[in-house]
Order: structure tokens, then C-alpha cells, then sequence
């Protein structure tokens, strides 16, 4: 006979010891967050299931470093589309100004400085939308985190 049957019994001879017309009735919730239930909740898995709360934390551990496995695999593939970027930037910007300067050097001054202004030009622009889009980013961040904080 499983512990469950027995505590069944136990309610149902409970239940009939109170008079007709009179009933209580007890709800009770709880709320966690996170990755584990909280102590208490954890034993009553260890007797529901033998080894029930080392299977959770095992889980939870597991769960943890595949997070941070892919966490780290993005962080290492955005660095190196940054530094892809950069030393595209610099080839691309760098034939624009050898090109300009072949040009100038062959009599085509005013042919020549629009590939050397426009290759300067678009440096500039992206340098600075970048920078733009960098303080952006830092403002959200931390409105979330004050947000965060201020969260009871």
C-alpha cells in the first residue's frame, strides 16, 4: 500500500468527522524563481523520488553550463565578426585611397580625391554611428539594471 493511499484514508476519515453544514477549506501558494525550488520544496522531491533533489541539481547544473557554453560561443563568434569587419574596412578603405591616389597621380586630380574623400568620409560616418549606437546600448542597460534595482 503506497504512502499517497494511506493519506488519502487519513483525509477522507478527517473529512467525515466534520459536521454537515461546517467546512474549512485551506489553499495555500507559493511562488520561487531561479533554476531550483527552495529547500523545503527540494526535500519533499528527495521523498517523493529517491534522489529526486540530487536529479534537480544536477539538472540545474547541466542547464547552467550549456548557458554558458552558448554564451560563450556568441561572445567569441561577435568578436570575431568585429575584427572581420575592422580589417574588411581597413582593405576596402585602403583600395579606395590606393585607387584615388593612382588616379591623382595619372593627371585625374579631381577623379582621384572623390574615391581618397568618400573612403575617409564613410570611416567617419561609421565611426561615429558606432560610437552612437555603443551609448545607446550603455543608456539601456542601465535603465534596466536601475529598473532591476529598484524591483522589491
Amino acid at each position: 500500500m503506497s504512502r499517497h493511499s494511506k493519506e488519502l484514508r487519513q483525509q477522507r476519515k478527517q473529512l467525515g468527522t466534520i459536521p454537515s453544514g461546517q467546512y474549512q477549506i485551506t489553499a495555500q501558494a507559493m511562488h520561487f524563481s531561479g533554476p531550483l525550488p527552495p529547500p523545503e520544496i527540494l526535500a519533499k522531491y528527495n521523498d517523493a523520488i529517491p534522489g529526486g533533489a540530487e536529479r534537480i541539481m544536477a539538472m540545474a547544473e547541466n542547464q547552467s553550463r550549456h548557458r554558458q557554453q552558448l554564451e560563450s560561443n556568441v561572445l567569441s563568434a561577435n568578436i570575431f565578426a568585429q575584427r572581420l569587419g575592422s580589417i574588411l574596412g581597413f582593405v576596402v578603405c585602403l583600395a579606395a585611397i590606393g585607387s584615388g591616389t593612382f588616379l591623382i597621380y595619372s593627371g585625374k586630380s579631381a577623379a582621384g580625391l572623390v574615391p581618397i574623400i568618400g573612403a575617409l568620409g564613410g570611416l567617419v560616418t561609421v565611426f561615429i554611428a558606432g560610437k552612437s549606437q555603443q551609448k545607446k546600448q550603455l543608456e539601456q542597460k542601465n535603465t534596466a539594471l536601475a529598473e532591476t534595482a529598484q524591483t522589491p
